[in-house]
């Protein structure tokens, strides 16, 4: 398909069936998942068995509805493009009610959007974010008394480190006008070029998460009292949260090289996806305390120490960011895969293998997000640097999946 034909407006109607994975060739996949060699002939993603969340007080809990079945073989239907011209957008939160808050990473401001007309008002530029490379503005997400505080809280990369900061949101004020001066909810976070992590989300528990990367430096993965490749977890005003895994410590799960999404499925567990380097990409059911291997284990290392991934893709079809939950499966953005892959699934494991749909028609995926129901907002990364953008970019889908 070449670059006119991706951009294709109208309804599309994408169904895949299932891939079948080949698991008796267990000794193979052990193999390519650990090799310090050249890169494995592509398998495919694979998906493991996994390792369920155990309940203690360090998780938040569970709901006692029963798992949604996710059916067979799943579908997306990208109903129409929201809004056109985006500049490197990286997080989006959808505001109660109506209307859609969306992160630039390079310029450093925050825009809304109206989800009817596709209409753009800037909110402001966030003071002291230095992007370069893959810093910059990053998550943002609205406080867990949004209703109340009209408290945003954005991720970013500073001169000096990553740090999250909470605004106030007036949107009585003129287009530009909008952002009050941040406030540092926690800093100290390492930054780089590379390798920032950036993702923030407040879970069922109103505890804030993030998610960090090792900026390049692997040893920080492995170090539980460094904060880089990290997923943290802590309180709205920054502090450890009860019941972490780590005293005094905000350290929520380690071993990670480059978390990118943070989703909690109907059960309220969390899943997180993550960058690898040139074998596996993976999609990991997050325990507290729980040690997922980077720098010693890319993919499935099959060793009692380190958790395997529920799911496995070779970087070239994944290269994941943000991940939603809807209709029983994690829906998962992939930039230099450049499509949606659906992970149905079934209990603490997937059910089925993975499946893509949108390949190479709109270019990089950056951000996927629930929109209630069947519905997913996303939103395509193609200005920011590797992508090859075409008029129109970038832009906001509204889907409907299942």
């Amino acid at each position: 398909m070449n670059k006119g034909d991706r951009r294709v407006e109208g309804t599309l109607m994408v169904q895949v069936r299932a891939v079948t994975v080949a698991l008796a060739t267990t000794a193979l996949l052990v193999t390519a998942g650990c090799s310090s060699g050249g890169r494995p002939e592509p398998a495919g993603p694979s998906v493991s068995a996994g390792t369920g969340s155990t309940p203690s007080r360090s998780a938040p809990a569970r709901s006692a509805a029963p798992e949604e079945t996710p059916p067979a073989k799943g579908s997306v239907k990208v109903l129409r493009t929201v809004t056109e011209g985006l500049d490197t957008p990286w997080g989006l939160a959808p505001l109660p009610g109506s209307g859609l808050l969306v992160s630039s990473r390079d310029k450093g401001t925050i825009t809304r959007i109206d989800e009817k007309t596709g209409g753009k008002t800037l909110l402001g530029e966030v003071p002291g974010v230095a992007p370069a490379g893959e810093g910059g503005l990053l998550g943002i997400a609205l406080s867990p008394d949004y209703a109340s505080d009209h408290m945003i809280y954005a991720y970013l990369t500073t001169a000096s480190d990553n740090r999250i900061v909470r605004m106030l949101y007036d949107e009585r004020k003129p287009s530009g006008e909008q952002l009050g001066a941040p406030d540092t909810v926690f800093k100290g976070i390492p930054k780089g070029v590379i390798h920032n992590g950036g993702r923030i989300a407040f879970g069922p528990d109103r505890m804030l998460y993030a998610g960090t990367g090792e900026t390049g430096d692997r040893g920080l993965a492995q170090d539980k009292e460094s904060l880089g490749g990290k997923i943290l977890r802590m309180t709205p005003e920054g502090e450890p949260a009860p019941g972490n895994p780590f005293p005094d410590s905000v350290v929520y799960s380690y071993g990670h090289r480059n978390v990118q999404g943070l989703a909690w499925d109907g059960r309220q567990r969390l899943w997180a996806s993550e960058f690898g380097q040139d074998t596996w990409d993976e999609l990991n059911q997050i325990k507290p305390g729980d040690n997922y291997g980077w720098p010693v284990v890319e993919g499935i290392g099959h060793d009692p120490k380190y958790h395997d991934p529920v799911a496995r893709w070779h970087t070239d079809e994944a290269s994941p960011s943000g991940i939603a939950y809807a209709e029983g499966s994690i829906w998962m953005a992939a930039l230099k895969g450049q499509r949606l892959w659906r992970i149905p699934l079934n209990g603490v494991k997937a059910s089925a293998a993975p499946e893509s749909f949108l390949k190479g028609e709109y270019g990089r995926l950056r951000t996927v997000v629930s929109a209630g129901g069947d519905k997913l907002w996303l939103t395509t990364s193609e200005t920011d640097g590797r992508g090859t953008p075409v008029k129109g970019d970038d832009r906001l889908l509204e889907l409907e999946v299942g």
